[in-house]
């Protein structure tokens, strides 16, 4: 219909587009619309007639005609049905043929899908920014120092006069943030290598600037692109990502040094200043590094918090380039403020942790000069008491400064108490020991303040033991211990059994996890009543013989290790030595027994070390019958000899049981090998162990055994879990061929 109207309307008129638009309001709209206005557009009224307007119903009825649509079958035109719509006529603007329309331009290359596309090195002189080095790859010296960042990043310095001093720390840091040195070889593709290399050519560039080079040019490009075309025709293999080299040239330019150095009001310190300016340890001449600049401030800030300078501010520093004169002007914001001596410590919790206790962990008294690091200290140290979960040490100026004299500031702690009773329980075996269950419950603040009371007991294969111990830590001064400890033991070993009720007091010199002390020793005095038999009179089935000793157990060791669970490096030394006075059937017996103890440890490369272990004992002053079977020496089980039996290399009776002796010899070696399974926390551990014991009192090495094995450690936060398997080289008859050993710690 709408065709049909828009022919029609063609006779009518000679503007087309508006005979059309008033033909098809005429179809479409109300007959009322037409009649409201005889104010028509003079297109409209050459198109629609006044009688149309004054009669439109009659008008209407000449135009339903319009309406009707001939069959083209019907039609008298001549015209087929599939043929092409004749032009319109009276359309007089021309169809654009293209001449007129601006011309489109192509868009740019994207460079990463260019480059990825390329089969060939010469297709790929230079990546992006690396424009200098197009004609013949000048940028790229035959005679660089190539410097190897992973298995496909190479970067390449200028080689002898004009090498860069720090390539070892440039190297480093790179090879740390490098987006290429990570890249995936099985998933990424060129492309996405080509655009990790421009970010790493940004940040080549950002590590130069760090070291004084900022006129630094650096230029990246690729090799091993070039693939041999297939045997049949010209076209070339894919591009083996793995074979591809990404090299950083490195054209540092000059390096720029210091200026000049100032430092706000540091020179107001005084006296102190020489003495604070040394700790900045940058002057004018020296080459900028950014670096530098970082851990000089923090020195600096040390420096005056050790002077007594309680409040002393340093701000970020401000580096001035002058690409001119090629230095850099810097300038450390200080403001040092006055010095201050310590006053009083204050405690939060009075009845808990009073302020006395904690002066007396203090390593500072009132009236000395303030230093930041025995405050940071007295924090340390309230955290190693185990009795808080958090703990804050703020200081408060009391009183200012005047002129020269030192102001005075108070010291005060905010403590939060920690849970302070604890329910442990311990599960272990061994193929010598056999089971072992240990329980305890304890209070670490029973008797404020740090007095704690302990109960424990054991229940194992050969041991039993229910028991008592009162500690108190930092008694008098500080890391001193008093230890009193209450028990009563049944041991029944392959070598004796024993009951025994002992009673020990003591003073120690501890070491803990957060401080590890290389001088440790104790004393104190031991009283024991123990009624025993040896393994011989085990056999015979005789009655156990009471001993009443008495003995004073003294210890002093030095520990240069580097940790006190999982030593890697540095050595251990230690003495125990214990005058002993025993009575047994009214026979009264005096001896000396004496343990000396020694370990070294040696780091090979970053993935294994070398530990060695050596025990030698005696025990002189008396016939070994004179002395309980408990207090003799034997060898063999987990912390001795691994592969043989916990007690079972010594002196043997008749029938075959151990004896113990008064010489005591060991020897261990292990390599502590770590596999990097499980992110590094697994190693492995092949060792070997020797040892004798003799019933003289020096060694005599008549019978020395000797176990290998393998060991598994795994590192927790609180130390290596180890799994030992042994087995003897030379074992005594009823030796077991093998020996299982799992502990907490190093074997030694």
């Amino acid at each position: 219909m709408g065709y049909t109207a828009r022919r029609n309307a063609t006779r009518t008129s000679d503007r087309p587009l508006v005979r059309v638009i008033a033909t098809l309001l005429v179809l479409c709209l109300p007959a009322q619309a037409f009649a409201q206005s005889k104010q028509a557009d003079q297109e409209l009224e050459a198109l629609i007639p006044d009688s149309a307007m004054e009669n439109p119903d009659a008008w209407a009825v000449d135009t339903e005609a319009a309406r009707t649509v001939v069959p083209p079958a019907e039609a008298d035109d001549g015209i087929a049905p599939d043929a092409p719509l004749p032009d319109l006529p009276g359309i007089t603007i021309a169809w654009p043929d293209g001449s007129e329309l601006p011309k489109i331009e192509s868009l740019t290359p994207d460079p990463d899908i260019d480059v990825a596309e390329q089969t060939t090195d010469a297709a790929v002189n230079a990546l992006p920014g690396q424009e200098e080095a197009d004609s013949g790859r000048s940028s790229r010296r035959a005679d660089a120092d190539i410097a190897k960042v992973g298995k496909q990043v190479e970067v390449a310095f200028p080689p002898g006069a004009e090498g860069i001093a720090e390539k070892d720390a440039i190297v480093a840091r790179f090879a740390g943030l490098s987006a290429l040195k990570s890249f995936d070889d099985d998933e990424d593709n060129l492309a996405q290598i080509v655009r990790r290399a421009r970010t790493d050519r940004e940040l080549l560039i950002n590590i130069l600037r760090i070291h004084g080079y900022y006129d630094a040019q650096v230029y990246q490009s690729l090799g091993g692109l070039s693939a041999p075309a297939a045997a049949a025709t010209d076209t070339p293999a894919p591009i083996d990502v793995e074979k591809v080299v990404v090299r950083f040239d490195l054209q540092p330019g000059p390096q720029y040094h210091f200026g000049q150095i100032a430092f706000g009001d540091l020179a107001s310190t005084g006296p102190d200043f020489q003495t604070l300016r040394g700790a900045f340890k940058l002057n004018p001449g020296d080459a900028i590094n950014s670096d530098r600049i970082v851990t000089e401030r923090v020195n600096l800030q040390n420096a005056l918090g050790e002077t007594g300078y309680a409040f002393a501010k340093v701000d970020e520093p401000d580096l001035l380039i002058d690409h001119e004169r090629r230095e850099g002007d810097l300038t450390v914001p200080v403001m040092p403020g006055g010095t201050y001596q310590i006053g009083k410590v204050n405690s939060s919790l009075e009845k808990f942790l009073s302020s006395k206790h904690l002066d007396l962990i203090a390593r500072f008294d009132s009236g000395d000069l303030y230093k930041r690091s025995e405050i940071d200290d007295l924090r340390q140290a309230i955290l190693a008491t185990g009795l808080v979960s958090s703990v804050t040490v703020e200081t408060r100026e009391a009183k200012k400064p005047l002129g020269r004299d030192p102001g005075t500031v108070d010291v005060d702690v905010g403590l939060t108490p920690a849970p302070l009773r604890t329910i442990a329980g311990l599960v272990g075996y061994s193929s010598g020991e056999g089971f072992r269950v240990e329980a305890s419950w304890e209070h670490r603040n029973f008797f404020p303040p740090e007095g704690l009371l302990r109960v424990r007991g054991v229940a194992g294969t050969q041991e039993q033991l229910a028991g008592v111990t009162f500690r108190r830590n930092n008694f008098m001064k500080r890391d001193l211990l008093l230890n009193a400890d209450l028990y009563a033991r049944n041991q029944q070993s392959p070598a004796f059994e024993a009951l025994t009720i002992s009673a020990l007091v003591g003073l120690e010199r501890q070491t803990t996890l957060l401080f590890q002390k290389p001088w440790i020793f104790a004393g104190g005095l031991e009283i024991l009543a123990t009624r025993e038999r040896d393994a011989a009179a085990i056999r015979a089935n005789e009655p156990r013989t009471t001993y009443f000793i008495g003995a004073i157990p003294l210890r002093a060791a030095y520990d240069g290790s580097d940790s006190l669970l999982d030593p890697q490096r540095g050595f251990r030394v230690g003495l125990r030595v214990s005058p002993e006075i025993s009575v047994q059937n009214g026979v009264k017996s005096s001896y000396g027994k004496a343990q000396l103890d020694a370990s070294y440890y040696q780091p090979t490369g970053d993935n294994l070390v070398i530990a060695g272990r050596v025990r030698l004992g005696t025990i002189v002053g008396t016939a070994i019958e004179n002395i309980a079977p408990s207090r003799r020496f034997y060898a063999g089980g987990g912390g001795s000899v691994r592969g043989y039996g916990f007690q079972q290399i010594g002196p043997r009776d008749t029938l075959n049981e151990p004896s113990g002796g008064r010489a005591l010899t060991e020897f261990s070696l292990e390599a502590r090998v770590k596999t990097g399974l499980l992110g590094g926390a697994v190693s492995v551990v092949p060792f070997v162990d020797a040892g004798a014991v003799d019933t003289t009192t020096t060694p005599k090495f008549n019978d020395l055994k000797i176990g290998v094995g393998v060991g598994i450690r795994y590192q927790t936060n609180f130390g290596p879990i180890r799994i030992d398997v042994g087995t003897p080289l030379n074992p005594s008859k009823g030796d077991s061929r093998i020996g299982v050993y799992v502990a907490l710690g190093q074997a030694f």
